[in-house]
């Protein structure tokens, strides 16, 4: 049997919970991506969310599931935008937590509106990732899948072990399922494929590994996901691929008519597979879901309409 559990998942309330960045996007829209050392007026700007585990819980949001965001902030003007924002979509922020002597991350983002295609300039800062500890004391009777974007793996494969270990003392169908999200080439990332019951793995880190296809990167890194596990690459405007107990699977991309902002197109796709699987869906019906939504994504500004 996979290690997918989905049959009872559509009958219950109880949430997706996404561990992971926050942070503060400044997104500059311009007709062109500018050249070094020239003045470039910017069509338009505005503050956004970002981080891909918040990404996530936005769009999972806006497709109707319950869910709630695990990750850091720091305090100040930026936090106060954040919270606005993040209440805005409904999100469950009781697993926040809050450092006060450290400085919130961001991105500035250049948006070209020409082919839709960004940048990113991301600014890390020192505010710490959420460990294993924190993770200790949440309530994981609430949640029927937890997900991770890659980030500390160490202290994330100490998360999942807890669950795990909760999984062994409860019934199957109050068991979690669990997902996690390799996106940066980072040698201590690579300990996640062996974690999780569904992976995503990016197309850079495929390209790493010397995979040329989402196709050649399920066949060839498969071995590295635990039995029973599914391993799920997207390929922008070709398709995603998965792996899994049961064979392989594809899916075709759905581009909009016109390309028009990309940003947070992978976050789109995973959270768009996460939501159709938990209501029941196949891993084919879900991989097409996932292309569907996300190729909306990209004919739009930001989230809002994706649906």
């Amino acid at each position: 049997m996979s290690a997918v559990r989905t049959s009872k998942m559509a009958a219950t309330e109880k949430q997706i919970l996404c561990v992971g960045l926050v942070c503060l996007d400044i997104i500059n829209v311009v007709e062109k991506f500018p050249v070094e050392d020239t003045d470039t007026r910017c069509l338009s700007q505005r503050w956004q969310r970002g981080g891909n585990a918040s990404n996530t819980c936005t769009v999972l949001s806006i497709l109707g599931a319950p869910c709630g965001f695990m990750g850091s902030l720091a305090p100040g003007r930026v936090s106060d935008f954040v919270y606005d924002d993040i209440r805005r979509y409904g999100i469950d922020v009781t697993n926040v937590i809050v450092h006060a002597e450290s400085s919130f991350p961001t991105s500035i983002v250049i948006s070209n509106i020409s082919n839709g295609l960004r940048t990113i300039l991301h600014t890390d800062r020192n505010l710490p990732d959420v460990n294993s500890e924190d993770f200790r004391k949440i309530d994981l009777s609430l949640y029927k899948w937890i997900h991770w974007e890659g980030r500390n793996a160490s202290e994330q494969v100490a998360m999942i072990q807890q669950v795990e270990q909760y999984n062994a003392t409860v019934p199957t169908e109050r068991q979690i399922t669990t997902s996690v999200e390799i996106e940066k080439t980072r040698e201590p990332l690579y300990q996640l494929f062996g974690h999780g019951d569904v992976v995503f793995v990016s197309k850079d880190v495929a390209r790493h590994f010397g995979f040329n296809s989402a196709s050649e990167a399920v066949k060839g890194l498969y071995s590295r996901v635990k039995p029973g596990a599914y391993l799920i690459c997207a390929w922008a405007e070709k398709g995603a691929d998965a792996m899994g107990p049961d064979g392989a699977f594809h899916s075709n991309a759905f581009p909009p008519e016109k390309l028009v902002d990309t940003l947070g197109a992978g976050d789109t796709f995973n959270a768009a597979v996460l939501f159709s699987l938990c209501n029941g869906k196949s891993i084919q019906e879900s991989l097409m879901f996932g292309c569907q939504v996300a190729g909306r994504k990209c004919g739009i500004q930001g989230y809002d309409g994706i649906v």
